[in-house]
């Protein structure tokens, strides 16, 4: 039987560190990223993604970003299918893998193998997402569908419950030989780290670039409803300013956060590090890991 390949995985809220720490782990350990993010996979979002940087990706292969264009779908399926090719052929070439990311769906489908649900049918998906936010609750409700932990505000997560009648994925146990590493963030410090993410977005031309997806595919893009994105709508349609629409997209990460936060807690797996990380005892934890 072939032995499943060591995988570190690195988890974490939006703007916690968790891109440096794999970013350092791949250099210390002679490993490549798969990056774990239902945004950094498409096409042209880089800015309000902070997807990461040419320098970055000369320095270590990362894997699954710029994977499709801004408005087609994907899925968290289609995701495990080629993260794990991904990790196979990282490992056979004698490399490390590292699984980063924050969309907790990604992550867990790939380390405890989610059996998903089929895709739904294309016309009734989209007769569904002509539908406000509130008319697909009403249809939940009317349906007796258990939201679960359902963020109500996601129109997708909506339509996929009504699709599937509220089923969800079956998931196994953990794979084997795979460590999950959480960084645990002061809220303060996260908030601090948030606003000058943020900031940083804004002195690096986000304006310019979410203007171009606009004028190029229109509000309905799947990109452009993601955070950093579509809190901008106002803004061009001259309903807000610019100091208000920061504010926004500062708040819709700030409750990105806090559902990754909730999504990870969850998993009694996860050995967690406190930020600032202390490095040596990364390296001691992902040793002892490697050599058993």
């Amino acid at each position: 039987m072939v032995a499943t390949p060591k995988l570190v995985v690195v988890v974490g809220e939006t703007a916690s560190g968790k891109s440096e720490l794999a970013l350092r782990s791949a250099k210390e350990f002679d490993g490549e990223i798969v990056c774990a993010d239902s945004w950094t996979v498409r096409k042209k979002v880089d800015i309000g993604t902070a997807k990461p940087s040419a320098a970055e990706r000369t320095e270590v292969p990362h894997h699954l970003l710029d994977v499709v264009e801004p408005c087609e779908d994907f899925t968290a399926a289609v995701f495990k299918r080629l993260a794990n090719k991904a990790i196979q052929d990282i490992s056979d070439r004698g490399k490390l893998p590292i699984l980063a990311g924050g969309t907790g769906l990604y992550v867990d489908g790939v380390i405890y193998d989610f059996s998903f649900l089929p895709a739904g049918d294309q016309a009734a998906r989209q007769a569904l997402n002509k539908l406000s936010v509130w008319q697909l609750l009403e249809r939940i409700k009317e349906q007796g569908i258990e939201l679960g932990d359902v963020d109500v505000r996601n129109k997708r997560r909506l339509i996929r419950l009504l699709e599937t009648e509220g089923a969800v994925p079956t998931k196994q146990k953990l794979r084997p030989n795979t460590l999950i590493l959480g960084l645990k963030t002061d809220r303060e410090v996260l908030k601090e780290r948030v606003s000058k993410r943020v900031d940083a977005m804004l002195a690096a031309g986000l304006e310019t670039e979410v203007r171009d997806l606009a004028e190029h595919y229109g509000w309905n893009c799947e990109a452009l409803k993601g955070v950093g994105y579509a809190q901008w709508q106002g803004y061009f349609n001259g309903s807000q300013t610019l100091p208000e629409t920061r504010q926004k997209i500062i708040k819709a990460t700030l409750d990105l956060a806090k559902r990754q936060r909730t999504w990870f807690k969850r998993n009694k797996s996860i050995q967690w590090i406190s930020t600032p990380v202390k490095w040596p005892t990364v390296v001691d934890t992902v040793t002892t890991f490697l050599s058993t």
